[in-house]
């Protein structure tokens, strides 16, 4: 699938792969060997947030997202990314930061911090469209 374009626009960002880390995750790895291996990988930060709300554990969860999201943030603008324009969800490797975007807005809504929760869901929204349904948020 092409990534979305808007011609008045920045390109989309498309990070790099972390071919180990991503590998690591495929392969059932446990997300906390693969995060201490690879403390950049926003995919691996994700699973842990996920895992942790899944346990009913709110603040962990956000500790998790919230790491993930900001290993992401300097990843985005190690590539180009100017805190605006397009991170398509549809390339497989900007799935791990938007994910982590994701269990933040899940986390913040679950200890009642309702303006980061928008703020989080502001950012999916202005990140890719498509990405808050693809992650199950409405």
């Amino acid at each position: 699938m092409t990534p979305m374009r808007d011609l008045l626009g920045p390109d989309p960002i498309l990070l790099p792969a972390d071919s180990d880390a991503e590998a690591q995750m495929r392969a059932n790895e446990n997300p906390a060997v693969v995060a201490a291996a690879h403390p950049s990988a926003s995919v691996a930060w994700a699973a842990l947030a996920e895992e942790a709300l899944a346990d009913d554990k709110a603040i962990t969860a956000y500790a998790y997202a919230r790491t993930g999201y900001h290993r992401g943030l300097d990843q985005l603008r190690r590539n180009g990314w100017k805190g605006f324009g397009p991170v398509p969800y549809s390339h497989e490797p900007n799935r791990g930061f938007l994910r982590c975007v994701a269990a933040l807005a899940r986390a913040a809504d679950a200890i009642g911090e309702t303006d980061e929760q928008t703020r989080c869901l502001d950012v999916l929204d202005d990140c890719d469209p498509a990405a808050r349904a693809a992650l199950g948020l409405s």
